[in-house]
């Protein structure tokens, strides 16, 4: 059909489309990490030809680790026998032993050896092994004959005729099956032994929410948790009837690691999201990629199903269907797609409003949910999973008041529609739209692929999860005007300047480009000559200004980003450009940077703005490890513990928490933990743009900051090397903040810059060498300097008191028409500028962040027969007109220059070819502004010379004019003490804020640090609960109380330590959260079996334990987060960190008054302004 096309389900004006499956649980999180091969410490497999003698596997009963893994040769030699009789002798009880034959072990197996066999693991087989006999065993230490399997062969003509295989099946304490085998053979000749540990029956998935609506067979996806999107794997479900609400049972084997944890306060928790419906829609497709297809680029079938709705229909609601190989590589065919309806909600007409609602879009061809030309769409609890394009696309930029509530997307990969869905081969290859030759810079014009592509910012985001895509999570881009079908329609407010729509809870992570990325927009102007790139390519045109009613002339309105969880991105975990912008309660982890904030950048047209991020946490490199594989490409050791973990970019990349770009920012009540350099790369809380060509200013404010101990670098200002490359650029030498309160540096009211600046130095500024920065006190300003007609002039700026010190400066863009070069500058100080070259005949100087009555002096190098014009005037930004212009007239002497330095005067000094003037600001600034509120100050230099020789006057204009360094203010004396106030409140951020989490902290030194005084400490929310003899401290903590409730603390010293036992009895309330911690060697510590009903699965092996730590839950309820840590004889278990949910209902708690859940608020909120 000429509308729809091919394979399609369509609805047209008066058309109806209602579709309603069984209602699920759409998707939840993890609620306990799911390990690769669903083991704690993975499977284990081992094969060896002629690995004479007996091999020998010990394994740990709880957790299925390997413990030893030795060999015996028995055949060759005697005391082979003697140590293995020795090795099993010292082999505790309920330890699992796994034995297999290589080649032959009977010549030389010693009597006492075989009763060792027999009496410690019950082998009735071992006795009359043989000459090449194949024989295995796998049983348990002391469990006798019942706890043995073993298997024997004959060896007859160089075979065995088959394995001998023994194979028991056990549990881990957490509840999973595993088993154990070990075999031994002869095939050929040739003598196999191995073992194999794996879990059986299924791995059991503990989740947050309530599954009891998952059934078996039905497939579900569990999200990566690292930095490759491709960790994210599919499983069965299969029955369970031991499972609680909470569990489900998959048949697959993990591959990966997906966490199920809070980690460092962040949560980090796996998407797990259900992709079976009962009403299924699915495209059939052909074995292959055929036709107009793209197949150069696909070698599958992408020419699926679609659903297209077009304006005018009758009522469209679709809730719980499974859509699968839907959509094509083609315009307008989508799995389902909303093209141009207009108003769907009651503006539109519609008394039931329209939505989409648990659907499950998977394996499909283009893109999820496509709405275009379409505004108040309801899209909820949908999952979009391995999709080609843009997955939930607004199209055209005119698309607003739609609401994405609690939807996950994740696997969304490059498709060909528009450039900014392809990757870099799709991009250079495929150039039929472009003008003449032009060949695509994929960086710049395509790869932008985003799970949630938002066109215009008046949408509303709430509860959404993007966990994974090939370049960005949740990108925010601005149409200059309507594209697409929607060209031409007049808008009636520019959408760069349209406040920002609810932004609140939606989480960011396994994102290779960015989690949130909000700047640029898109080309909207065909290709041709004189811009030859494609239609609707990326473009960096757009810049983010929301103002009241989208009008410049009314009050900014803050966007507001509200509650954003940003983790294992590989470059940013979100980069925001524009302003004015808040980001608020958010938490940034493992990224290659956490949060960049640019400026709009385009002055002076720029009227300046900010950015604040407040009340939110940076972890440089958090305790979530990842996990090799996957297109994970870079693994590395970490700065903390020197562990292998993967990492974003690759070993050498500096990691940067909160970076600074231009500003002016604010950095706020923030918290930075964990940012520590190693060998490889450095790692600073605070960084800086690397290779910055742009400005910088001084205005960059932060205060209340907290740095945790694992932070070796607050802030990092960049050295050459990698990445850095030669530190040369014009934003990396005037790179410069203001720490407000000395949270920072120690230093209140202190600017810190580049340890080689000295146009903001004086002599009692504080070098900090590491950080390769300097701290001086005092005020600061910048001067923006243009030149015309003077290309790759390089401008020198030398402060009087420092000449041996200047400062060269390439322009912002060397090849420009009019170079710009702004520096920073301490304020009341003389300066002198040169050029490599002939000096322009015009050059501006506007005064920029100068406040009423700061001045400076200049000093520009002309040829000495040289003539001047110079003129004063405000430059008004929005028409570029120039007001209350005056004349700048010549005085004789820089003495009387100096004395009439409020007037408009200047002198020139012939001698040196100086050109004096001062800068200074008459009118007032206001906020953020960077010019005074009569407009920009600026002064105009028009020079007549014939002169062509190069104008550096450096040589004649010092020591003439050298100033004696001098302190203008005061440095203030270093704090001391604690800084109060300092860092976020919060010490959890998770994506379901509506509930309370108890921080609880394990400190459990070793043997040797035990012996030096260290403390064993139980920290509950902050409060530490410490001891320092040997025995054992149980906390219990009522779960129904927020923040927290101490109902009973107790100590039983090591010679008092039995008594735990008839405690753990009798002795703990119902509804209670139980905290143990051992500290010092307890050879008998007999409660394994009082622990399973606080949560264990089964009794674990507590003997001879350098440190024992459980947290268990007395009551009906086995919460997931139930767990015992124990480590080997003389060991600790180092600091251990764990997040208790309260309240949950499951405990049994009082209902008490209604959770206040702030998402709902704003659902409700967003529908009424519909």
């Amino acid at each position: 059909m000429p509308t729809f096309g091919k394979k399609f389900i369509g609805v047209e004006a008066g058309g109806t489309l209602e579709l309603h499956g069984a209602r699920k649980a759409s998707w939840t999180l993890l609620a306990r990490t799911l390990n690769s091969s669903g083991l704690p410490f993975g499977s284990y497999t081992f094969e060896k030809d002629f690995s004479r003698g007996l091999n020998v596997r010990v394994i740990d009963q709880d957790t299925a680790k390997i413990l030893e893994s030795e060999r015996f040769d028995t055949h060759e030699y005697r005391n082979e026998s003697r140590r293995l009789q020795e090795f099993l002798r010292f082999q505790d009880p309920g330890r699992i032993v796994a034995i297999a034959v290589g080649d032959s072990a009977a010549k030389s197996l010693l009597q006492g050896t075989i009763q060792m066999i027999q009496e410690r693991l019950g082998s009735e087989l071992i006795q009359g092994l043989g000459y090449r006999q194949a024989w295995a065993l796998v049983g348990v230490i002391d469990g006798g004959s019942t706890s043995c399997n073993e298997s024997v062969r004959n060896y007859e003509n160089h075979s065995s005729g088959g394995k001998a295989l023994a194979q028991r099946e056990f549990y881990t304490v957490d509840g999973q099956k595993f088993s154990v085998t070990a075999y031994s053979e002869w095939i050929e000749g040739v003598s196999l032994s191995g073992f194999r540990v794996e879990v059986v029956d299924g791995v059991k998935l503990n989740l947050l929410d309530d599954v009891s609506s998952w059934k078996p067979g039905d497939q579900i996806v569990v999200a990566s948790t690292d930095y490759s999107m491709y960790q994210a794997e599919e499983f069965t479900l299969l029955p369970c009837s031991e499972c609680s609400h909470f569990q489900v049972k998959v048949k697959e084997t993990p591959q990966f690691l997906h966490m199920g944890e809070i980690i460092d306060g962040v949560d980090m928790r796996a998407e797990v999201g259900i992709l079976t419906r009962n009403i299924v829609i699915q495209g059939e497709v052909e074995d292959s990629c055929y036709a107009e297809n793209q197949c150069q680029f696909f070698d599958y079938d992408t020419f699926g199903g679609h659903i297209m709705i077009m304006k005018n229909f009758t009522s469209v609601h679709l809730s719980y269907v499974e859509l699968k190989h839907m959509g094509q590589q083609q315009m307008g065919r989508y799995p389902v797609h909303f093209h141009l309806c207009g108003d769907v909600d009651y503006k539109g007409g519609y008394r039931h409003a329209t939505f989409v609602d648990g659907l499950s879009i998977h394996h499909s061809f283009s893109r999820c949910i496509t709405v275009h030309g379409t505004n108040g769409l309801l899209i909820k609890d949908t999952i979009g999973f391995d999709t080609l394009g843009h997955c939930f696309f607004l199209e055209d930029g005119i698309e607003q008041r739609n609401t994405l509530f609690h939807n996950l997307g994740l696997l969304t990969k490059p498709g060909t529609l528009l450039p900014t869905d392809r990757n870099n081969s799709m991009c250079t290859t495929m150039r039929d739209k472009v003008f003449g030759n032009y060949i695509p810079v994929p960086a710049t014009d395509c790869m932008a692929v985003s799970t949630f592509w938002i066109a215009h910012p008046n949408n509303n985001l709430i509860n959404n999860a993007a966990a994974g895509s090939q370049d960005a999570g949740i990108w925010y881009l601005f149409h200059k005007e309507p594209t697409g079908e929607s060209s031409g329609l007049q808008l009636l407010a520019k959408p760069e300047l349209t406040p920002l729509g609810i932004f609140y809870n939606n989480r960011v992570h396994s994102n290779f480009k960015a989690g949130l990325f909000i700047d640029k927009g898109v080309k909207t102007t065909n290709s041709s000559a004189a811009d030859p790139r494609e239609y609707l390519c990326l473009d960096n045109s757009a810049r983010f200004r929301p103002h009241q009613d989208a009008n410049p002339e009314k009050p900014r309105v803050a966007a507001l980003i509200d509650r954003l969880i940003a983790f294992k991105n590989n470059d940013n975990g979100a980069w925001v450009r524009g302003g004015d912008i808040i980001v608020q309660n958010s938490a940034f982890a493992d990224n290659g940077i956490g949060l960049t904030f640019a400026s709009d950048g385009s002055f002076p047209s720029d009227e300046g703005s900010s950015q604040e991020v407040s009340e939110s946490l940076f972890v440089g490199e958090s305790r979530n490890y990842g996990f090799q594989g996957g297109q994970n490409k870079y693994v590395g050791t970490g700065g903390i513990d020197q562990k292998p973990r993967t990492l974003p970019r690759n070993r050498t990349f500096p990691i940067r928490g909160f970076q600074i770009y231009d500003g002016p920012i604010h950095l706020t009540r923030s918290t930075f933990k964990k940012y520590v350099p190693t060998p490889d790369r450095y790692s600073s809380a605070i960084g800086f743009l690397m290779k910055n060509s742009w400005q910088i200013t001084p205005r960059n404010n932060i205060s209340l900051v907290k740095f945790g101990p694992h932070v070796s670098l607050n802030v990092f200002f960049g050295k050459p090397g990698p990445w850095f490359e030669d530190c040369e650029m014009d934003g990396d030498k005037n790179s410069i903040f203001h720490d407000i309160d000395g949270s920072v540096t120690g230093y209140k009211d202190a600017y810190v810059g580049r340890m080689d600046n000295y146009l903001i130095r004086h002599p009692s500024c504080v070098n900090v060498s590491k950080w390769n920065a300097v701290i001086c006190s005092g005020t600061y300003a910048q001067v923006y300097v243009q030149t015309w007609s003077t290309q790759n002039l390089s401008m020198t700026i030398t402060r009087d008191e420092y000449p041996s010190n200047p400062m060269v400066l390439r322009g912002i863009n060397q090849k420009a028409a009019f170079p710009q070069y702004q520096p920073v500058v301490m304020l009341e100080k003389g300066y002198t500028i040169h050029w490599n070259g002939p000096a322009p005949r015009t050059t501006f100087l506007y005064l920029v962040n100068f406040n009423k009555n700061d001045w400076i002096r200049v000093g520009l190098c002309y040829p000495s027969n040289t003539s001047f014009q110079v003129t004063f005037g405000y430059l008004q930004r929005q028409n570029g007109s120039l007001s209350k212009i005056e004349e700048y007239e010549p005085v004789h002497s820089l003495e009387e220059l100096q004395r009439k330095q409020s007037e408009r005067k200047f002198y020139f000094d012939s001698s040196t070819g100086l050109l004096f003037l001062y800068l200074k600001a008459k009118s007032h600034r206001h906020g953020h502004s960077y010019c005074s509120s009569q407009g920009c100050e600026r002064v105009k230099i028009q020079a007549a010379t014939d002169s062509k020789d190069i104008s550096n006057c450096m040589a004649k204009a010092y020591p003439q004019y050298y100033r004696k360094p001098s302190v203008v203010k005061r440095m203030p004396a270093m704090l001391t003490g604690l800084c109060q106030g300092c860092g976020t409140r919060q010490v959890v951020f998770t994506s379901d804020p509506h509930k309370s989490y108890l921080p609880v902290q394990f400190q459990s030194p070793d043997k040797a640090e035990t012996q030096r005084g260290d403390p064993s400490v139980i920290s509950v929310n902050g409060t530490d609960f410490t001891f320092r003899s040997a025995g054992v401290l149980l906390l219990v903590v009522d779960p129904c109380s927020v923040p927290f409730r101490l109902t009973e603390k107790t100590v039983f010293p090591l010679a008092d330590v039995s008594r735990i036992e008839e405690y753990l009895k009798t002795g703990i309330p119902p509804r209670s959260i139980v905290l143990l911690s051992t500290r010092g060697e307890i050879k008998q510590l007999n409660i394994s079996h009082l622990l399973v009903p606080l949560g264990l699965a089964k009794p674990a092996h507590l003997y001879d334990k350098g440190s024992t730590i459980f947290l268990g839950f007395s009551g009906n309820f086995k919460p997931s987060w139930t767990k015992l840590f124990t480590s080997p004889a003389g060991q600790g278990l180092g600091v251990l960190e764990q997040f208790i949910p309260l309240q949950l209902d499951e405990y049994g708690c009082p209902r008490a008054t209604t959770v206040r859940r702030r998402d709902l608020e704003l659902l409700k909120q967003a529908s009424k302004a519909h």
